[in-house]
């Protein structure tokens, strides 16, 4: 099985990561290894805790990382869970924590997968492929105003209702099974007229049901409020996003912790008790430059931001 992954931002990933000889750090989306490798290469008596909930990540990246496996101990599970894994580890606090959220290139690749807006395949999308809950679920099973509420929540599709509606009208006619078939549907809904420019017309809904499937919004936030509390001081968090939605959702939980007050404005001085975890590292994203957009076009909408143990 060939695992392609192209690893983003890698250089500034590593550079912000401070990576100490002997410091404690995780990869919470290893992937193909990308990134895993260059951190290993930096540790000597370190430790490295890779995690990913696809086990072909974990094949791959095993033969990846072979040359380096006594100083990493790979876990599959989701990052959500980085709490109890560290615990499970007997990790109290750690030096470093890198995150790339969404789906990697293997993924969208691998068209049985259902990723991919642009291959039919079966509808699926699980990144954890031993769930349940498929993309079929979604499609098959929300009604209208579900489905309105996922696709415009997750994919900010100023057309969710009418896909919405398009979608329930289909299924009178049958289940839909395939990615290709909701494309098709989706390509009816959209306006013509809104469809001559921007994106593929399926990305934003196709974006939308992975998000939902995968609970990737909700996993983000209780993993970046959990890592604040276990970063040695000057330990870096480096997440990294391709969709704004997600991006916001780092910018705003990195300033929650940086200011954590819910004092009134008008109080003179702070009296809830709440300390700062982090410090903003980042006030702008890092983006891809020039050389590497070029080399990887998938990289263009990449933004990586960076939180500092206090």
């Amino acid at each position: 099985m060939n695992f392609h992954h192209v690893s983003v931002l890698l250089e500034e990933c590593i550079e912000n990561l401070n990576i100490k000889s002997d410091g404690i750090y995780v990869d919470g989306t290893m992937g193909g290894g990308g990134h895993s490798l260059e951190i290993a290469k930096r540790i000597e008596t370190g430790r490295l805790i890779c995690i990913d909930q696809d086990p072909n990540a974990h094949e791959a990246a095993g033969k990846r990382l072979e040359e380096h496996k006594d100083k990493i101990t790979f876990v599959r599970d989701n990052f959500g869970n980085i709490k109890h894994i560290l615990d499970e580890l007997g990790i109290e606090k750690i030096d470093g924590m890198l995150l790339d959220i969404g789906v990697s290139s293997h993924q969208l690749d691998e068209a049985e997968r259902g990723f991919s807006y642009q291959q039919d395949a079966p509808l699926d999308m699980r990144m954890n492929p031993d769930k349940p809950f498929s993309a079929y679920n979604v499609v098959n099973e929300y009604d209208e105003d579900e489905l309105d509420r996922v696709i415009f929540t997750y994919g900010e599709e100023r057309w969710a209702r009418r896909i919405a509606q398009f979608i329930v009208k289909e299924r009178e006619n049958g289940p839909i099974e395939t990615t290709g078939e909701l494309v098709d549907i989706i390509k009816r809904a959209v306006p013509k007229g809104a469809r001559k420019d921007g994106p593929h017309p399926a990305k934003r809904t196709f974006q939308a049901i992975r998000i939902e499937v995968n609970g990737e919004l909700d996993v983000l936030q209780q993993a970046i409020a959990d890592v604040s509390e276990r970063l040695n001081e000057g330990g870096r968090l480096c997440i990294i996003t391709f969709h704004s939605l997600e991006d916001r959702i780092v910018k705003e939980a990195f300033r929650k912790q940086e200011n954590p007050c819910i004092c009134p404005p008008q109080f003179p001085v702070c009296v809830c008790g709440k300390k700062p975890l982090g410090r903003v590292v980042t006030r702008k994203p890092i983006v891809p430059s020039k050389e590497e957009l070029e080399v990887n076009p998938r990289s263009r909408s990449a933004k990586l931001r960076v939180l500092e143990g206090v």
